[in-house]
């Protein structure tokens, strides 16, 4: 593209018709476009866009009169066409409503309430109170998150006015893991001897610096992928658009999560700070913009649905001490039997995640539950071993406990393990536990992580008093 030229070509975003401008990407430039209502940059299409509209065009010819517009005539042409606008220059659309207007129609999921309700500002005052919820401008309905008390909230509320009411089952996207499922490694070149050597020196360095060895495995594994990716390039001459150009043309298309992009950067950022000479500047990365995701929380009466439909001692046990001491996965799976004070009531975690050690109570009840387990069992190097002495007990194996006793407690909600710790969060900070406590009991290195847990809180929801009450 020549600096006195720029590209204007049509474009779909977001199901919507624009004029998509390739140009000398300059801060005039930028400035100017701005002026134009509508416009906006997009990240997908690395260009600006303004509305598909008459009055827009017309703007970008006024404020760029110097500039040869290529592809102008087709179009104008293709404008000409398109149906009245309205006063903002956007084309007006058509969206379809609830055929009757009267008609209120619920519709929730595991993690959300969708809630259809004819315009009625008393109505809309009522939904307003909830936490975090969100208008969509697409489906013309209300979005609240489905915890606590919620869904029985609104049913009182709308009570014999609710027309349809349905539960729509979701299946849970298998997001591709770094750890167990190298993408497409296959399709890309083979590492050459000096990039090996690095990536062994990689390696060592982690080691030096005590890495756990997942992180070790994982880092190895990402920083491979990225190397052969940008062959011919030596590791030397790589510069950070080439992990702008990774994200666009492999990640993206791939559809591979923000988790594994975010364990990219880690992995690159550490691996170019070993290597003599590089171009790449670390402090330049980009991570992916967090997801702020609530977490996945369990009813007392689903927890106790769950472990009640366990008939193995050891898979009630090993299920019973994630929710009664709010262990992650790995915890469970690296405790041995001298890790349980029974005198104390204490149980000892040890090099957890973070290499953070923590002690955790345990109830009377628990330990209980742990005797007549290890007297039918007697494990001999691992608190819960496989069906071989002295082997660890698997990852998959508990993952499969799980989703066995899930469906026997004919839950439908997609659990996972990470939602019993969750809910042992939940529970103690419902029944009174300061939030400080909490934070020592799970691990957390930093509060906010902690305080995610107040926006799922029954108690903390059950204060609010909706304004619709003092009418």
């Amino acid at each position: 593209m020549k600096p006195n030229q720029m590209k204007a070509s049509k474009i779909l975003h977001k199901g919507n018709e624009r004029i998509k401008l390739e140009f000398a990407n300059t801060t005039e430039n930028n400035k100017l476009l701005r002026k134009i209502a509508g416009s906006t940059w997009s990240k997908t299409h690395h260009a600006w866009h303004i509305p598909y509209s008459k009055e827009a065009f017309g703007q970008l010819k006024t404020f760029f009169p110097e500039l040869e517009i290529v592809g102008e005539q087709s179009v104008v042409a293709a404008i000409s066409k398109v149906k009245p606008e309205n006063k903002e220059g956007v084309r007006l659309q058509v969206v379809p409503r609830v055929k009757n207007k009267t008609d209120i129609i619920i519709t929730y999921t595991a993690k959300q309430i969708i809630v259809k309700i004819p315009k009625n500002e008393t109505d809309i005052q009522f939904i307003r109170t909830f936490l975090y919820v969100r208008w969509d401008k697409k489906e013309f309905s209300w979005v609240i998150p489905n915890y606590g008390k919620n869904l029985e909230l609104l049913k009182n509320y709308f009570g014999e006015r609710i027309t349809k009411i349905e539960q729509k089952v979701e299946i849970p996207k298998q997001q591709i893991s770094i750890a167990n499922h190298p993408p497409y490694s296959g399709e890309l070149p083979e590492l050459d001897e000096k990039s090996l050597k690095e990536v062994a020196e990689f390696k060592r360095w982690m080691e030096h610096k005590r890495y756990s060895e997942s992180t070790i495995k994982t880092y190895l594994q990402a920083i491979t992928i990225f190397l052969k990716f940008v062959k011919p390039k030596t590791s030397a001459e790589v510069t950070n658009d080439d992990m702008v150009r990774f994200v666009h043309q492999y990640l993206i298309p791939r559809k591979l999560s923000l988790s594994y992009q975010n364990q990219t950067v880690n992995a690159a950022r550490l691996f170019f700070i070993t290597i003599q000479g590089s171009k790449l500047i670390t402090e330049q990365i980009e991570r992916p913009r967090r997801e702020h995701k609530l977490p996945n929380v369990l009813s007392k009466e689903e927890v106790k649905a769950i472990l009640q439909a366990l008939t193995n001692i050891k898979h009630r046990t090993m299920l019973s001490l994630i929710y009664a001491c709010g262990l992650r996965r790995s915890e469970l799976l690296n405790l041995k039997p001298e890790n349980i004070d029974s005198k104390r009531h204490l149980l000892i975690i040890l090099n957890a995640k973070g290499k953070k050690d923590r002690v955790v109570p345990i109830s009377d009840k628990i330990i209980d539950l742990l005797r007549e387990y290890y007297k039918m069992y007697k494990p001999q190097v691992w608190l819960f071993e496989g069906q071989n002495a002295g082997e660890q007990y698997s990852e998959k194996s508990i993952q499969s406990v799980l989703k066995q006793s899930v469906e026997k407690a004919k839950i439908k909600k997609p659990v996972t393990l990470h939602w019993l710790r969750h809910s042992y969060a939940t529970h103690l900070l419902e029944s009174g536990t300061d939030l400080r406590y909490i934070q020592e009991l799970l691990g957390h290195k930093n509060s906010k992580t902690t305080e995610i847990y107040t926006h799922v809180t029954e108690k903390s929801l059950q204060k609010i008093k909706s304004p619709f009450d003092d009418l």
